[in-house]
């Protein structure tokens, strides 16, 4: 019979994974891992069990009968770590804040007043292109922009990030652009790096670029600011943040696209008094800022 001491707990989060997967590549993905570790955990798991809680078909994975009896138990255990990993967290106030980059000099006023009035949290600011998993904790609260995937989500716009297409004063003395104008031809282009969330300015850029040169490519905004500044080319920025470098000059009226942007929590999460008020921080801190931006230069 097998004994609890048997059980690698960290196998049983894998074959979750796997049950909602259906896949053992999907499984990988939503992990971070390769698909050999999800099927190497699931093997181990079942061997400890002794007893096999998927089959494998040209359809992918599909639950046994002992594996439905036991998808609905490893959901519980789930939600019991998450519980305990929020009981915890709710003694030592401390909350984890995930941002997108180029978005922490405009909270940095915000964050600095908020601590000195609320010295019992300690907040934490995670800054990045990649979304941090909040179902696995990696975050309290998260500010995304664009689309937010997950029926245990709860994400609350705030509103929408206007981007338009900048260029640094040094860029412009060297290379004169038209305001208005969508003729990049004979310019440097700063670009997207493929697979990032922002797959339709990419595309304007691609779609308006014939002639000019891509110079580079980045994943992140903040990279991708500091570059414009530093007046290597012309790219398209959210307004919200280009609004804040003195230096830049915007050479479209309209804006070229817009993404949503909303404060995302955990649904089944019993929202903590801490976490409440990191939520109204950065809303507050934006809700300000996130009108029609006005035309500079």
């Amino acid at each position: 019979m097998t004994k609890p001491s048997d059980l690698d707990w960290n196998d049983l989060r894998y074959a979750l994974a796997a049950m909602r997967a259906k896949t053992l590549a999907g499984a990988a993905r939503s992990l971070g891992v390769e698909h050999s570790t999800v099927g190497r955990r699931l093997v181990a798991l079942e061997a400890a069990l002794g007893a096999p809680l998927l089959t494998r078909g040209p359809e992918g994975l599909s639950l046994t009968a002992i594996g439905q009896t036991v998808a609905p138990l490893l959901e519980q255990m789930e939600q019991a770590a998450l519980a305990v990993q929020a009981a915890v967290r709710s003694q030592t106030v401390r909350v984890k804040l995930a941002t997108p980059s180029a978005f922490g000099r405009l909270l940095a006023p915000h964050i600095g007043a908020f601590q000195a009035a609320r010295p019992e949290i300690v907040l934490e600011v995670l800054s990045g292109s990649r979304p941090a998993d909040l179902r696995k904790g990696e975050a309290d609260v998260a500010l995304r922009s664009g689309t937010v995937d997950g029926d245990d989500l709860i994400a609350k716009k705030i509103g929408e990030l206007d981007w338009s297409l900048y260029a640094s004063e040094a860029y412009l003395a060297r290379h004169p652009a038209s305001a208005g104008s969508f003729d990049l031809r004979g310019h440097d282009l700063l670009g997207f790096e493929a697979g990032t969330s922002n797959a339709f300015l990419a595309r304007w850029l691609e779609e308006n670029g014939e002639g000019a040169r891509v110079l580079m490519r980045y994943r992140e905004v903040s990279d991708l600011l500091a570059a414009c500044v530093a007046g290597m080319g012309l790219t398209i920025l959210p307004c919200l943040l280009a609004s804040l470098e003195p230096s830049l000059r915007r050479l479209t009226g309209e804006s070229l696209g817009k993404s949503r942007l909303s404060i995302v929590y955990r649904k089944e999460a019993p929202l903590a008094e801490p976490v409440r008020a990191v939520i109204e921080l950065v809303t507050e801190a934006l809700r300000g800022h996130l009108g029609p931006p006005g035309r500079r230069g």
